[in-house]
């Protein structure tokens, strides 16, 4: 009986979960920086809804990831820097970024032309984050690379599903749940344990996300898949880091031609799954 990795699981999720409401909660009532118009943003129904629940996750997963015991010191390291890298330039996007240029293309295009974009920044940043939190848990270099690589690419893969209600964190939650499964079967406490915090943090911020009160923004999806992308990099042998970080990769060349959104909308079983728990609309509008 993986009974270690259980008790890890359930510490995981349920520290995640207290430490990402609480962090919600006091976000509300005094911002992190400015006031709550700053937060304030414009959704797909053209109603206004705060990004506050991004750094919620953000201080949420990294609180959790600060005390939870069991996990060996440079995990522990990697994970605060991974959480709070993504989450911090996400925070900077989403507060500063423009929105003239989108995607790998569109910030390449720009700096061809000699304009940084804040998703440039963004991109760069992570990537060098993604890096630095892959030398605390990784030993060859060839692993590093790799490993930094699934913790950026994640993270940005996460942000692109962060459109509709809910979407990113169900993303979030389907994508995890192997890699929880592999720590339960293995009776790995650290893999449960890194596998189940970002869904108990992200699960206690799923009712203000289907409401269309809050949403993730850039920082609370950055996090979310930096965190995922970490936890694959710490449970999976190099063939299953590979096949996942093909996966990120082929996803994101997609979003640069076609639409998630059509593609959910086209399908009656992930449509279905996409529109669980959201309020009903008569015709989702196409991004």
């Amino acid at each position: 009986m993986a009974r270690r990795a259980l008790l890890g699981a359930l510490a995981g999720a349920l520290v995640g979960a207290a430490a990402a409401r609480a962090a919600y909660a006091a976000f509300t009532r005094r911002p992190p920086v400015g006031d709550a118009e700053t937060w304030t943003r414009t959704n797909h129904r053209e109603e206004p809804i705060t990004l506050l629940e991004g750094p919620a996750f953000v201080a949420g997963a990294a609180a959790a990831a600060a005390v939870l015991p069991g996990l060996p010191a440079r995990i522990r390291a990697a994970v605060l820097l991974a959480v709070a890298g993504s989450g911090g330039l996400g925070a900077y996007d989403d507060l500063y970024g423009a929105t003239s240029s989108k995607g790998f293309r569109g910030h390449l295009n720009a700096l061809a032309k000699g304009e940084v974009t804040s998703g440039a920044v963004k991109l760069f940043g992570i990537g060098v984050t993604g890096l630095a939190a892959a030398a605390l848990t990784s030993g060859k270099p060839v692993d590093v690379m790799v490993d930094g690589a699934l913790v950026a690419g994640a993270a940005n893969l996460a942000n692109l599903f962060d459109l509709r209600p809910g979407r990113a964190i169900k993303v979030g939650l389907l994508a995890g749940a192997p890699l929880l499964a592999v720590g339960l079967r293995r009776d790995d406490p650290v893999s449960a344990t890194l596998a189940a915090l970002p869904a108990g943090a992200a699960v206690a911020l799923l009712p203000e996300d289907l409401g269309e009160r809050a949403m993730l923004g850039d920082a609370g999806a950055n996090a979310l898949g930096a965190l995922l992308g970490l936890t694959a990099a710490v449970t999976l042998g190099r063939p299953g880091r590979l096949a996942v970080l093909g996966t990120v990769v082929a996803l994101t060349a997609a979003s640069e031609r076609i639409s998630f959104t059509r593609v959910i909308a086209a399908n009656p079983v992930l449509n279905r799954i996409d529109m669980l728990g959201r309020r009903p609309v008569e015709q989702a509008p196409a991004d």
